[in-house]
């Protein structure tokens, strides 16, 4: 099966550049970007051999994972296009929702049907499976005049494996029974990115989209250690602000808002090791 695009991705004007291996779909799409390409463009493959993470972490992509590349090209403040990350998120929650069977669905203690759990989206950029990585996001921009920059937002997913030695867990679609392949998901996500993408609305949205993101939220209420330029502060985390950014309730009982940050749940945050 080859990459394509889904129907409603094509009616809204994406484009797709399919490659076998590449080194970097980010690093690609920028290129498209100053040679004039338009935006709208979806760059895939299914091996990827120098991408980066979060703080230029290396993030190789093992063969038959999902690199995916997003070009946009617009005009928007870069504080309102930085929110395309929690688009990519939802998106990406819905792709694999669509493509995965088998829904996870926590049992609340009055017997009913509780939330979802199994895809959870962590802040700033990654999604967990069951508290291990799944997929990260990567955002990354390029000037082209004084009011237009391109903005490359990488996803990368892991189909078929994950890499070992990581000092998080860290899992894949296959570990978790799943049969979907890189293609299969891409089809989704191009359709589920296109229908957030209507719901954020150029910024419009973005409290819908808020909303959505905090229904899916990794951790959400529960104790967390960030560390922000070289510290850590712990509290609760509390919820994302209306520019999506990480609140927590300190153990003196302030809101703190963080803007950029490495977060950590559970055992670790208690420990006080972060």
């Amino acid at each position: 099966m080859a990459f394509s695009l889904a129907p409603t991705a094509q009616q809204d004007g994406y484009r797709l550049e399919a490659h076998e291996s590449v080194g970097s779909t980010n690093a690609l799409a920028l290129d498209r970007a100053r040679e004039g390409d338009a935006g709208r463009l979806w760059i895939v493959s299914k091996r990827q051999e120098s991408g980066r993470g979060r703080r230029a972490r290396p993030w190789a992509t093992l063969e038959g994972n999902l690199a995916a590349t997003l070009l946009v090209v617009e005009r928007y403040e870069i504080r309102l296009a930085a929110t395309l990350g929690f688009v990519a998120g939802l998106a990406l929650a819905d792709a694999l929702d669509a493509v995965v069977p088998g829904r996870a669905v926590a049992v609340g203690l009055d017997g009913g049907g509780g939330r979802d759990d199994r895809f959870e989206l962590k802040w700033p950029n990654d999604v967990l499976a069951h508290g291990a990585k799944l997929a990260g996001i990567l955002l990354e921009s390029t000037m082209l005049s004084e009011s237009r920059f391109g903005l490359a937002i990488g996803i990368g997913v892991n189909v078929v494996a994950h890499p070992e030695g990581l000092p998080y867990p860290a899992t894949s679609l296959q570990a978790l029974g799943g049969q979907c392949d890189a293609e299969t998901l891409f089809l989704a996500l191009s359709d589920a990115w296109s229908e957030n993408c209507r719901l954020w609305d150029e910024g419009r949205g973005l409290g819908s989209i808020r909303e959505r993101w905090l229904a899916h939220a990794a951790g959400l209420g529960s104790e967390v250690a960030v560390r922000v330029d070289g510290e850590v502060v712990r509290g609760v985390f509390e919820t994302i602000d209306e520019d999506c950014r990480f609140v927590i309730r300190d153990r003196e009982g302030r809101a703190v808002t963080i803007t950029a940050g490495d977060v950590h749940f559970g055992a670790v945050a208690s420990a006080g090791t972060a």
